[in-house]
């Protein structure tokens, strides 16, 4: 059971690449994202990282679209999976938010819409493939 959960925004190159293989190991290798998609609108981004008893354990970041702000690419190493880090990741990234936050959306992979449901987002459309995977738009409730 971990006994500090951190989350911290990158602002270091060494901190980008752990984020980055982190996210390359559970997307592109654990569940065959091509690596282009997933490595997709890094410059706009804002990154984050998160360690668990000071190891990475998972990465996430957001980012200004024309439609709002968007969240993406939340990853959790499989070890350090059912312990909240996940949710860390979700809090500290809304926190980080602009004050102007007048839509936050996200594409959550069907088994993790329970997880973005407790932060007050909602699903809206039908459920589509993205990656390979099948995924619902959800947009946060204000």
């Amino acid at each position: 059971m971990p006994s500090k959960i951190e989350v911290k925004p990158v602002n270091n190159p060494a901190d980008l690449e752990t984020a980055f293989a982190i996210r390359n190991e559970v997307f592109v290798i654990g569940q065959n994202c091509p690596a282009d998609l997933e490595r997709a609108n890094e410059e706009e981004s804002h990154h984050f990282l998160v360690t668990v008893d000071g190891e990475p354990a998972g990465a996430s970041r957001w980012r200004k679209t024309a439609d709002g702000y968007k969240l993406e690419r939340f990853a959790v190493l499989s070890k350090f999976r059912g312990f909240g880090v996940g949710q860390a990741l979700v809090k500290a990234v809304l926190a980080d938010l602009p004050t102007d936050d007048n839509y936050v959306y996200l594409n959550s992979q069907t088994p993790a819409v329970g997880l973005y449901e407790r932060f007050g987002f909602e699903k809206v459309g039908p459920e589509f493939e993205e990656a390979g995977m099948m995924h619902y738009k959800m947009v946060k409730k204000k």
